[in-house]
């Protein structure tokens, strides 16, 4: 079972944004029962919120419930139970690392790193731009996915 924990600063936008594009994407495929897949944030600010809303809309209208989410905040042992820690941004892989300590597995990456244009996925929190952080999304996962599909 390969085990994701996609990861951003509060865990309302981007980070659930991925966990519920990525399990719709496997469970498209047939491939739920091969993945384990989660979100969290680095920081305590929305801990116990749900789902922003923009996210939330972005996911209804594919017809995708995140119904439920609460934002968590990831913990040191989350690096031995996740294959993958996957960051939105520098920021956040900065974040990560004070949280985990050290990367000697090489577990934690951004998301857009699957894919040919590496970059920061911008934070709809401050920009108001959730299409533009679905599109990004997306990106990443579908490069994730052909990724891991070739292991």
């Amino acid at each position: 079972m390969i085990k994701i924990l996609f990861i951003c600063h509060g865990n309302i936008c981007r980070s659930p944004m991925a966990e519920f594009l990525m399990k719709d994407m496997v469970a498209k495929q047939g491939l739920s029962n091969q993945f384990y897949i989660a979100s969290a944030a680095t920081s305590m600010e929305e801990i116990g919120n749900g789902v922003h809303r923009g996210t939330r809309r972005i996911l209804e209208d594919l017809g995708i419930s995140c119904s439920g989410k609460r934002a968590i905040r990831m913990e040191v042992s989350d690096y031995k139970k996740y294959d993958y820690l996957i960051g939105m941004d520098s920021w956040n892989i900065k974040n990560i690392l004070r949280i985990v300590g050290s990367d000697p597995e090489h577990k934690v990456c951004r998301l857009l790193d699957f894919t040919d244009h590496p970059r920061d996925i911008a934070d709809p929190w401050y920009t108001g731009d959730f299409d533009a952080t679905y599109r990004d999304i997306m990106e990443g996962l579908e490069a994730l996915l052909l990724r891991l599909q070739r292991k």
